[in-house]
């Protein structure tokens, strides 16, 4: 369910590879050289050279990023996701001229080329995967380091910012650039967003080539063929986990407050959790409402990956407008 990592993983991938071996004469045209891009106006230099991998390095930490920050295409929606990485691009190219400038009036420090490809957008990936996905503790090292289903992607994004020396310029603009759209700043996100248009042309095209049909019920969970695969859907039941135990510390906490929400769509087996005498107590309460309003742009982020209005107002009533609670509960039920 998440054609466009997919996508973008054999599309770097292939056009890395060609350029590598048969049409290596053609990779001076993919070489993110600022001085081209100012002195002689060659600025499809920042297309092809922000795209298009030169060193296979980078290639392949880029590819295992990607795969991991695959669960954002699955809770956002494709189009969300893509207007994402679509925003960080053009920012972190903005912001790249802008830094090189800064560098050289400020500490005479002359950049000329900078590593090519998708590293802008992979860098600005840090930031909504550092604010929205939970860190579960998988094992302690001499009993102080831990190890959590975070840390290998951490020190992934350390390998790709070590591999040149100019790299930072990029993990920094892209970085910058991630904190920006991700809190909106200016409306970014109204204005970098993937029209519908577009959306549905290339759902048309590409859902057909690197869509995955769904597990069967009989599938057991934890059987992936690698152990890496194994680990990593090991790690996504335990960030479901951590989500319903949020969820039902909130039901808690509102029920003590006697807040009474509605959890009768969404978890069925709670209905026969309490007696019917305590409900009626419940009910007969006159108390106000502590439940938030729910938010009509978040019923519009989950109608947009194909929720129901009325299940999306359920969702997010139950999780007190928490959009990744209310989705991780949606892809569930």
């Amino acid at each position: 369910k998440a054609p466009l990592s997919k996508s973008l993983m054999v599309i770097l991938s292939t056009l890395a590879f060609v350029l590598t071996i048969p049409l290596q004469q053609y990779q001076q045209h993919f070489i993110y050289n600022i001085q081209a891009i100012k002195q002689d106006q060659q600025v499809w230099r920042i297309i092809s050279a922000r795209t298009v991998y030169l060193d296979l390095k980078d290639l392949f930490c880029s590819c295992l990023l990607i795969y991991n920050f695959r669960i954002f295409e699955r809770r956002y929606g494709s189009r969300k996701f893509a207007s994402f990485l679509l925003g960080s691009w053009v920012l972190s190219a903005i912001m790249d001229l802008l830094l090189v400038e800064a560098l050289h009036h400020t500490f005479d420090m002359s950049v000329n080329i900078l590593p090519s490809g998708f590293l802008g957008p992979i860098f600005a990936l840090f930031v909504p995967f550092y604010f929205s996905i939970p860190s579960v503790q998988v094992v302690q090292i001499l009993g102080r380091f831990s190890i959590t289903n975070k840390t290998l992607v951490y020190i992934m994004g350390l390998q790709l910012l070590t591999s040149s020396t100019t790299t930072w310029i990029l993990a920094f603009s892209g970085l910058l650039s991630g904190i920006v759209y991700h809190y909106n700043v200016l409306k970014v996100q109204q204005l970098l967003c993937v029209p519908k248009w577009v959306t549905r042309c290339a759902s048309f095209i590409l859902e057909p080539l690197f869509s995955s049909a769904d597990p069967t019920d009989e599938a057991p969970i934890g059987m992936g063929a690698t152990l890496e695969i194994q680990r990593q859907q090991r790690m996504e039941m335990l960030d479901q986990q951590i989500m319903l135990a949020q969820l039902n510390q909130n039901n808690r906490r509102h029920r003590w407050q006697g807040g009474l929400i509605n959890w009768n769509r969404l978890f069925p087996p709670l209905r026969n959790r309490f007696p019917a005498n305590n409900q009626q107590q419940e009910s007969g309460l006159n108390r106000p409402s502590t439940v938030a309003p729910v938010s009509e742009e978040q019923v519009a982020r989950l109608m947009e990956m194909g929720f129901s209005r009325v299940d999306a107002m359920e969702a997010l009533r139950a999780t007190n407008n928490d959009l990744n609670m209310a989705t991780n509960i949606l892809l569930q039920h």
